[in-house]
């Protein structure tokens, strides 16, 4: 008998056994019976042959009337044709290179026969179908037969799905199944089967009915293994000691000289961050806040409040410019601090002679806060006294990196930023083993920002969007373009190629409204020192007109600039423009954002854009982003979900589940002595793979 930990080649065989290694990564059991199906097809209701649709699945009892094998034509090969019929009408089967068959559709033998029917020169056929043949003794009930879905599993050339399924069967047969993790009475409370019959009706479902209980089973195992998870996580951080934090002169001081009133969001989430601090306990929060609600000003306080002491704060972010707009921004925030803190920057690109000096000031400690990179987190960065590490922008690093930085001190806090607002209904689920403090409200000198839809099938709007920029700039401002790519290739042709930074830049400084202004460039693939010159230039009002990727999607900081222009605005998904449409506004002036679009009207696409101009609420437009995404490309998961733990779960489309499935979890976890058992029974790939939400 096989247990999950068995290993397969003793089972199946070494060659199938290596096979499967090589496709899949598949080598235990376990791995196997957890490799689903990605669908099921249905052989579809016995349908009279004389009333055969075309281009649609069907399945027939019939006859073998003829069977013929030809060579194919001008090729190396077979065709085996079998006639059959029902004695209303004949239909042809074709198989290639399988020409073993005719052993088993011999005339007069009467079956099944399932697949797609097509039309071949006025002859209805079938390619390739599945059949199940009838002898003397056989029992097979017709109708049930048509009605019992086929898995169809993640295949390759040398595995099909058709030898995966047979392969599955017989380890299914040689099954000695593990303990049921749950007791009756929780699997009748929550309507989902055992875990043997889970793992054996997703594979061998009798009924449709089975295998989508089956499903939701297996999706409820996922979902409690995740909450349990978290709740250790949560449990084992609530037994670490570190030193305590306590605010004091430093951030009394900056207060003091604030030349605006905190927001009530800002004073809340400030009050929570120090609660953290001082209770002796690491803080791990999550602050997420809407673009403009003042994110960075509470970091900064955060960071006062834990380097009272002495001890260092780190923030890190995931880009050169990113990185370099934040030593700016605190720099100007801290006033008068700045020369008692002394703020630091650190970035891969910069000179070896930078970087040596940069590394003085953090291991002596002459550096209080320290801005970098995913730099900070290399082995050769050593801290003096790191107390709190500021992570922002969190859904570009991996849980792996975010350790890292903390495990540059035995004392560390932890606060981790978002500017993408997450649905309240997930954050609880995504980030189960943070405390999640949420920004609410804007200060109220941010200003409205008022957003349009361009087609550009309409040439006299895209020319208005090129002379309202002109006119922003006669006003004194400033003006951001966003391309979706840096340049184009030798494959783009016509209109389908996207917008490219490098080519817009050229073109808008031909533009009849642009001729006489200064347009620069930015994007990814620019020396760091050049980036940082240009967003030097801009932010010191050099340049009229900055054409860029998204690298300036988060983070960048220049009031002065009051409109902006997205180019094939579709491209982007809601949030991320959400995101570019905040780099303005930011000053006194009412701003502008025109977002470029080649959809149609009544699109998906173009609805997703007309939603931007009916709202500047972030939350409200990623409640909406879920509406539209696919799974898998959602905040949840390719930003902030969990990363190929999930096999079945989806944490946007399974939110009831998931919430269902919270009193439970935390009932297990207040009452049962097998808590690691059972994640580990509910765990699609075991304890060997951390969850992580980069």
């Amino acid at each position: 008998m096989a247990s999950f930990e068995t290993p397969l080649a003793g089972l199946i065989g070494e060659k199938t056994a290596k096979q499967l290694a090589r496709a899949f990564e598949i080598r235990t059991v376990g791995q196997l019976i957890r490799h689903y199906p990605r669908r099921y097809l249905q052989r579809g209701q016995l349908t009279p042959m004389s009333q055969l649709p075309i281009g649609e699945d069907v399945t027939l009892v019939a006859e073998v009337e003829k069977v013929q094998t030809r060579p194919i034509r001008g090729k190396k090969g077979s065709i085996l044709e079998v006639s059959i019929t029902d004695g209303t009408a004949t239909v042809k089967l074709t198989f290639f290179n399988q020409a073993w068959r005719a052993n088993q559709l011999l005339p007069g033998t009467q079956g099944l026969f399932a697949g797609k029917t097509s039309l071949f020169s006025g002859q209805i056929q079938l390619s390739h179908p599945d059949y199940e043949l009838f002898d003397d003794s056989s029992d097979v009930d017709p109708q049930r037969w048509a009605e019992t879905p086929i898995p169809v599993y993640p295949a390759s050339s040398t595995l099909p799905s058709w030898r995966i399924q047979k392969i599955m069967n017989q380890v299914i047969d040689s099954m000695q199944w593990p303990e049921e993790p749950f007791d009756e009475q929780l699997l009748a409370q929550l309507d989902i089967y055992s875990l043997k019959q889970a793992l054996t009706l997703i594979h061998q479902p009798e009924l449709p009915a089975d295998w989508q209980k089956a499903v939701k089973t297996l999706k409820t195992h996922e979902a409690l293994g995740l909450l349990l998870e978290f709740g250790l996580m949560r449990r084992s951080l609530a037994e670490v000691e570190v030193r305590k934090r306590t605010s004091g002169k430093l951030l009394a001081e900056f207060d003091d000289n604030l030349k605006y009133s905190l927001t009530s969001a800002q004073v809340r989430v400030g009050k929570e961050i120090e609660k953290d601090l001082a209770s002796g306990k690491p803080m791990n929060r999550l602050l997420q806040g809407d673009v403009g609600s003042g994110k960075t000003l509470v970091a900064i306080r955060a960071m006062l409040a834990s380097i009272e002491d002495g001890s260092q704060a780190a923030i890190i972010a995931p880009t050169e410019v990113l990185a370099s707009q934040h030593l700016i921004a605190i720099t100007e925030a801290l006033g008068p601090l700045a020369d008692e803190v002394h703020p630091v920057l650190l970035t891969g690109q910069m000179s070896q002679g930078e970087q040596r000096k940069a590394l003085l000031k953090i291991v002596s400690g002459s550096s209080r806060i320290v801005i970098g990179t995913h730099s900070l987190i290399s082995e050769r960065v050593e801290f003096f006294d790191l107390s709190l590490a500021v992570i922002d922008e969190q859904h570009r690093f991996g849980v792996e990196q975010r350790e890292a930085l903390r495990s540059k001190s035995e004392n560390v806090h932890t606060l981790i930023m978002t500017a993408t607002p997450i649905p309240r209904t997930l954050a609880v689920t995504v980030f189960g083993d943070l405390s999640v403090s949420i920004l609410d409200e804007k200060p109220a000198q941010r200003q409205k920002i008022s957003t349009h839809v361009v087609g550009v099938s309409n040439p006299a709007l895209v020319s208005r969007v090129w002379q309202r920029v002109s006119e922003e700039i006669m006003a004194g401002f400033q003006a951001f373009v966003v391309c979706p790519r840096i340049e184009l290739n030798d494959q783009d042709t016509g209109d389908t190629a996207s917008a490219a930074a490098v080519e817009v830049a050229a073109s808008l400084r031909q533009n009849q409204y642009l001729q006489n202004k200064t347009i620069g460039l930015l994007h990814g693939r620019m020396p760091a020192d050049e980036k940082s010159e240009v967003m030097r230039m801009f932010a010191a009002g050099e340049l009229d007109v900055l054409v860029s990727t998204t690298v300036i999607e988060v983070g960048v900081d220049v009031p002065n600039a009051s409109a902006m222009v997205i180019l094939d605005a579709d491209r982007f998904g809601l949030a991320q423009l959400h995101q570019l449409r905040g780099r303005v506004g930011r000053g006194d002036q009412e701003a502008v954002c025109l977002l470029v679009t080649a959809s149609e009207e009544g699109s998906e696409a173009h609805e997703r854009l007309r939603a931007l101009e009916k709202t500047e609420d972030g939350f409200e437009l990623s409640e909406l982003d879920l509406s539209y995404r696919k799974e898998g490309d959602v905040t949840g998961i390719s930003q902030s979900g969990t990363q190929s733990r999930l096999r079945l779960l989806g944490v946007v489309r399974d939110q009831k589940l998931i919430r269902d499935a919270q009193p439970v979890a935390e009932k297990i976890l207040e009452n049962s002595d097998r808590v690691e058992k059972i994640i580990e029974l509910c765990s699609p790939l075991g304890a060997d793979n951390t969850i992580a939400r980069g």
